[in-house]
C-alpha cells in the first residue's frame, strides 16, 4: 500500500516505473542534442530561401529585428538544394517524435520534484527545463500540423514556428550546456559497466542516479520490470525508424512515394502523363477559371526601364525557347524529382524591358486573388540563372491549369511557393 505522499506527484514514490533512470534519459538526450540542432539550422536556411529581406511580400516576420542577422542571398545551386534541406528539416522533425516524447517521459518526475529551487544553478535549470518543454511540444505539435495541412492554431504559421523555434532555442542551449558533461558521463559509464560483468546496466544507472540526479529519476520503489531500458530504448528507435519509413518518400516519385502514408502528398500521383506529379494547390482552390486563362483573354504584363510589355501564349511561344530539369519542393517538407519544364528564360523577359546586361529583381504576380503566396520577388541572382524560367510546358506537354496554366515561375532551389503559378504580371526592377 502506498502512504498518502507517495500519491502526489512531488513525492519520488509516485513515479513507480523501472525504466527512469539517468543513463536511458542520457542517451535520448544526446540524441536529441544532435538532432534538433540539425532542426534549427535547417529551419534558419528554409527562412533564408524565401529572400526576407528582398521584399516585404517574402518576409511573413517583419518584426524580427536582430533575429534575422544570419540572412543571405539564397542561392540557385544547387538546384536540389531547397529539396534537401527542407525535406531533411521535415522528415528529422518527425521522426524524432518518438525520441522527444520518451525524453519527456523520462524527466517528468523533476518537473514536480520540491522544493521548487534548490539553489540559483538549479532554478535555472528548472526555467530552462518549462521552457524546454513549453517550446518543444510548440514547435512539434506546429510543425506537424503544418506538415499535415491542418492550420488549426491561431495566427500564420510562418511567425509563431519561427519565433518559437527562437525561444525554444535558446531554452535549448542553456539546457545542453547544465547537462550535456552529465549525459556524457552517464553514456561513457553505460559503456563501462557492460564490459565489467561485477555490475550491470541496472546498477550502473542505479549509481548514476544518486550521483547525478539526485533520487529525481530513480523510484525509491519501482514497479517490476517488464522490458529491460535496452529494450525501451530500441522500442524508441523502432518508432523512429517507423515514422522514417512512413514519412520519406514523399520527397520521391515513383514506389518510394507510396511508403510516405502519414504524408499528405504521400501515396500515388494525382494522375498520369507528362503532368501527373505532385501540386499543392489545385486551379479551383486557387478561384482559377477558364475565362482568365483563355488564350484570348490572358495577357502577361512585363513592365521594367523601357516601360510595359503585353504579352499573349503565342507571343511567348516565338520567343526563344530554353528547358531546364528542376524539382518542385514545399516547406511541408514534400518535393517532386526533377521535371522536364520548357519556356522563356527570366532573363530574356527582363532584357524586353530595358534589362539587358544584369538583370534585376523582380515582382510576380498572379491571377490568384487571396493566399500569402499570390505575390512573390525573386533576386537577381535567380533571373539571371539560365534554367530560371517562365514555363509554358513541362514533360514535353502544356502545363495542366493545377499546374499554373498558361504561365508559371519555375526557378532553381527556390520554395515552391516562390515558383508562382498562374502568371499575370511581372515587374523588373530593384526591390
Amino acid at each position: 500500500m502506498r502512504d498518502h505522499a507517495s500519491r502526489l506527484p512531488t513525492s519520488p514514490g509516485f513515479w513507480r516505473s523501472p525504466l527512469r533512470g539517468p543513463g536511458f534519459t542520457s542517451v535520448l538526450g544526446l540524441v536529441l542534442l544532435v538532432g534538433i540542432t540539425v532542426l534549427f539550422l535547417t529551419g534558419l536556411l528554409s527562412y533564408a530561401a524565401y529572400n526576407p529581406g528582398l521584399s516585404p511580400v517574402n518576409d511573413k516576420t517583419p518584426d524580427k529585428g536582430i533575429l534575422g542577422f544570419y540572412l543571405f542571398d539564397w542561392p540557385t545551386g544547387p538546384h536540389w538544394l531547397y529539396r534537401l534541406t527542407q525535406g531533411v528539416h521535415v522528415t528529422l522533425g518527425v521522426t524524432l517524435i518518438p525520441v522527444l516524447l520518451a525524453k519527456l517521459w523520462s524527466v517528468v518526475p523533476k518537473l514536480f520534484a520540491l522544493p521548487p529551487a534548490r539553489s540559483l544553478a538549479h532554478a535555472l535549470e528548472r526555467l530552462s527545463l518549462l521552457l524546454l518543454v513549453g517550446g518543444a511540444l510548440f514547435e512539434f505539435v506546429t510543425g506537424v500540423l503544418n506538415v499535415q495541412l491542418d492550420y488549426l492554431f491561431p495566427g500564420s504559421f510562418y511567425p509563431l514556428h519561427f519565433y518559437g523555434a527562437w525561444v525554444f532555442f535558446a531554452a535549448f542551449l542553456a539546457h545542453a550546456a547544465l547537462k550535456t558533461p552529465a549525459a556524457v558521463r552517464n553514456v561513457r559509464r553505460m559503456r563501462e559497466e557492460r564490459e565489467a560483468p561485477a555490475r550491470g546496466l541496472e546498477g550502473a544507472e542505479e549509481m548514476d542516479g544518486a550521483e547525478e540526479a539526485g533520487g529525481e529519476l530513480i523510484s525509491p520503489r519501482p514497479d517490476p520490470a517488464s522490458v529491460s531500458r535496452r529494450g525501451a530504448l530500441w522500442f524508441v528507435g523502432g518508432g523512429s525508424l517507423l515514422l522514417f519509413g512512413t514519412t520519406a518518400g514523399r520527397s520521391f516519385d515513383g514506389p518510394l512515394r507510396r511508403t510516405a502514408v502519414l504524408a499528405p502528398h504521400g501515396g500515388a500521383d494525382p494522375g498520369s502523363g507528362p503532368n501527373g506529379f505532385q501540386i499543392n494547390k489545385t486551379a479551383a482552390y486557387a478561384g482559377i477559371g477558364a475565362a482568365e486563362t483563355d488564350e484570348d483573354a490572358w495577357r502577361l504584363v512585363v513592365t521594367g526601364r523601357t516601360g510595359t510589355v503585353r504579352l499573349g501564349r503565342s507571343e511567348l511561344l516565338q520567343l526563344p525557347s530554353h528547358s531546364a530539369a528542376l524539382p518542385i519542393a514545399c516547406v511541408e517538407g514534400w518535393s517532386t524529382s526533377d521535371q522536364w519544364w520548357r519556356g522563356v528564360r527570366l532573363r530574356d523577359l527582363a532584357a524586353l524591358v530595358g534589362f539587358d546586361a544584369d538583370p534585376p529583381d523582380v515582382f510576380v504576380e498572379s491571377l490568384q486573388r487571396h493566399g500569402a503566396f499570390r505575390h512573390a520577388a525573386l533576386r537577381a541572382n535567380q533571373v539571371a540563372d539560365p534554367r530560371s524560367l517562365l514555363a509554358l510546358a513541362v514533360n514535353g506537354e502544356d502545363l495542366s491549369p493545377d499546374h499554373g496554366y498558361p504561365a508559371r515561375i519555375v526557378v532553381p532551389a527556390a520554395p515552391g511557393v516562390l515558383n508562382t503559378k498562374w502568371v499575370a504580371r511581372m515587374t523588373f526592377g530593384d526591390l
